[in-house]
């Protein structure tokens, strides 16, 4: 079975430092709360609202091991009146057996405010 595994966070400033460190944050958790194998994942994509320019979130899942064969893109939020500024949003698609209500999302600082509803953690 494919299931998407969603996520988003923000960040403070547009450098570099903040966003391969917000990255990495959230995709750790990620796998750890769905206890991911990368030999499972079929493809992930980073968004990033316009405002984030100084560095490519994708590149940080270079660093995790085992993950330098899984695809990765990134792309920009269209950028919506009123939008959440500074956020990295994350899809990953995954071949999992685990039912669609049991996947857990991952929504980590103001990021919060895009799914109440599904954030498990704010630390």
């Amino acid at each position: 079975m494919v299931r998407g595994i969603r996520g988003a966070i923000t960040i403070e400033a547009n450098t570099e430092k903040d966003i391969t460190e917000a990255s990495s944050e959230l995709i750790q958790v990620l796998i750890d709360q769905n206890q991911i194998d990368p030999n499972t994942v079929a493809q992930v994509l980073f968004t990033v609202t316009e405002d984030i320019t100084a560095a490519f979130p994708a590149k940080v899942l270079r660093e995790f091991p085992g993950w330098s064969f899984v695809p990765v893109v990134c792309a920009q939020e269209i950028p919506v009146s009123g939008g959440l500024p500074l956020c990295i949003r994350v899809l990953l698609t995954v071949n999992t057996e685990i039912k669609q209500d049991q996947i857990a999302h991952a929504y980590l600082r103001d990021a919060i405010k895009l799914r109440p509803d599904l954030t498990l953690t704010n630390d």
